[in-house]
């Protein structure tokens, strides 16, 4: 491709509606363009990367034994009604109604639609299994889209669904999309961990996310210093402590304590001069069954997706001020476990403990030498606040480490879900009738990249990895005016292209400063500079994005030398 022919609509300066490195250097790249809020046109040299990205996808998701196909976008609420999700799924869910007021939605995911596909022509064990994939645009109404495509509404998505006859099956489909996935994130070329994460409203027993790791990513990655433990901040665990009690002899009696105005851990803490962890947070909640109280150590914080999990509802939210005054007889911030008639669930991180301080339920009143146990009775322990740095492993003796990560791939095992709510069964052996056993799989496509670009760019532009680079080696005249130099330029993008090298020509009529900082801008892994040396001496430069390493060749071995190099790049 030659740069005068290619729409790259650079821009010199950081558009102001950019919050996040990607975003930025994708709008000066000229590789995407804001049509409305989380909605994107992607231009040609987005689109090349968005290709080289997909193409990998399909390449990895074939070997495994996948079959492509396209699914519709619109898709009917019938469908969603039956699966239980039309009234779940919250206003991400773009609802409307056709000129018959039949009511339909853009499709934000698609197991509604691959399992009604599947039960119409699966009807055997001899069929099965089954992985059935698209790469397609999805539409989710996000409350804030932001961070360009890391977060838009529409984006593009490869999905993907198994069906199976049993658990081992499902399991084996299972660890071929981990095994899948693992070979994508490896051939693009990303810094990535898989960690253990919340099945969240897409529902299953257990799911993996795939997490770039960078320093701008905005989730929580939560791992082990010493094996493979790996979870995202929701899901992540802690090890239980082996003492499970401890004595009230050792704890003075309860003693009431004025604390005006005092309803934070800080406040609290600083006026009774006191730890944070020697104070017991206590959370009213509203559940399912019913209120109930959440309580943590001061200096820990609440996982509210953990505590739903340990408890087995679909949902709880903390109660509101009316209800916790009607239950503690206190407002917010002098809430306490002593007098609660309601369950209440503490976190293992009070286990042993004792001469805790609480909330007196009553205004400005708080109690000290509390004990667990013998003032008041616990109904569970569970684990059910945020991981920390330095927290035990719940696998081994090491410890728990957190660092930042993009999240550009998430696996499920569904089980029957969705195959029970919606009749997906098949014939087993004895001819009985069974539910299809379900897995699905997701990576967006478009997050991809701009992780890639969150995990290696610089002050000058993004550095993309070579696999997914819009153009592998850009050769670049310093002055296309001098038929010489044009003419060494042109006999070298011939070559490269007879080898299928991907290479870009910068025939511009442009100052050389104007050049090398577009072609440092969009990322291009290698750049061949051809200027008066390649004319009088027979050398030419090559400089590599990444590492800034330069090589000074012989203009007749420089075709040679480049093919080299990306085929040890991409290999």
């Amino acid at each position: 491709m030659r740069y005068s022919q290619l729409l790259i609509p650079t821009l010199r300066e950081d558009p102001a509606e950019a919050e996040v490195v990607s975003h930025r250097l994708m709008l000066r790249a000229g590789m995407i363009r804001k049509l409305a809020a989380g909605i994107y046109a992607t231009l040609p040299l987005g689109e090349r990367v968005m290709q080289k990205t997909r193409r990998i996808i399909q390449e990895e998701m074939n070997r495994a034994g996948a079959q492509e196909l396209t699914l519709p976008f619109v898709q009917p609420a019938e469908i969603w009604k039956q699966s239980g999700r039309w009234h779940v799924y919250g206003k991400e869910l773009l609802r409307f109604k056709d000129r018959s007021n039949r009511e339909f939605c853009l499709g934000p995911t698609h197991e509604e639609v691959i399992t009604d596909l599947v039960k119409g022509v699966v009807t055997s064990y001899k069929q099965l299994p089954l992985i059935l994939y698209q790469i397609h645009i999805k539409f989710r109404d996000e409350v804030r889209p932001r961070f360009g495509v890391m977060r838009a509404r529409e984006f593009l998505m490869k999905d993907a669904y198994s069906f199976d006859a049993d658990e081992h099956g499902a399991e084996a489909s299972y660890q071929k999309m981990y095994d899948a996935y693992d070979r994508i994130f490896s051939r693009i070329g990303l810094t990535f961990r898989a960690v253990e994460a919340d099945t969240g409203p897409i529902g299953g027993s257990f799911s993996h996310e795939f997490m770039v790791l960078a320093e701008t990513g905005e989730d929580l990655i939560v791992s082990c210093t010493a094996c493979g433990y790996g979870a995202n901040m929701e899901k992540a665990e802690i090890r239980a402590p082996e003492s499970l009690a401890s004595s009230p002899a050792a704890c003075e009696p309860i003693q009431r304590v004025a604390t005006p105005q005092m309803r934070t851990v800080e406040e609290v803490t600083a006026f009774l001069q006191v730890p944070a962890a020697s104070l017991i947070k206590t959370l009213i909640f509203s559940g399912p069954e019913g209120p109930f109280a959440a309580l943590v150590r001061g200096d820990h914080e609440i996982n509210e997706v953990k505590l739903r999990n340990a408890l087995g509802y679909e949902g709880v939210a903390l109660a509101d001020e009316a209800v916790i005054e009607e239950i503690t007889r206190a407002p917010r911030g002098f809430a306490g476990p002593l007098g609660l008639t309601i369950p209440l669930i503490a976190d293992y991180g009070l286990m042993g403990g004792s001469n805790f301080v609480a909330g007196g339920n009553e205004k400005d009143v708080h109690l000290i030498h509390v004990h667990p146990g013998r003032d008041f009775t616990i109904t569970r322990f569970a684990d059910i606040r945020q991981a920390r740095e330095g927290d035990p492993c719940p696998r081994c003796a090491g410890s728990l480490h957190i660092s930042r990560g993009i999240e550009v791939g998430h696996i499920f095992k569904l089980g029957t879900k969705y195959s029970s709510a919606m009749g997906a069964t098949y014939l087993d052996q004895q001819g009985k009738e069974r539910p299809l056993i379900m897995g699905c799989y997701g990576i967006g496509v478009g997050r991809t990249v701009a992780a890639a670009i969150e995990q290696s760019h610089d002050e000058n532009g993004i550095i993309f990895p070579p696999a997914i680079a819009p153009f592998s080696v850009v050769i670049v005249p310093v002055n296309i005016k001098d038929p010489q130099q044009r003419q060494i330029a042109e006999t070298m993008y011939a070559a490269l292209l007879e080898h299928k090298i991907d290479a870009l020509l910068d025939d511009r009529d442009e100052r050389p400063g104007i050049k090398f900082k577009d072609t440092d801008l969009i990322g291009i892994p290698l750049r061949i500079t051809i200027g008066a040396r390649a004319v009088t001496e027979g050398n030419l430069d090559i400089k590599c994005r990444d590492t800034g390493e330069t090589a000074l060749v012989p203009v007749a071995e420089a075709s040679a030398r480049v093919v080299n190099i990306i085929k040890s790049r991409t290999a």
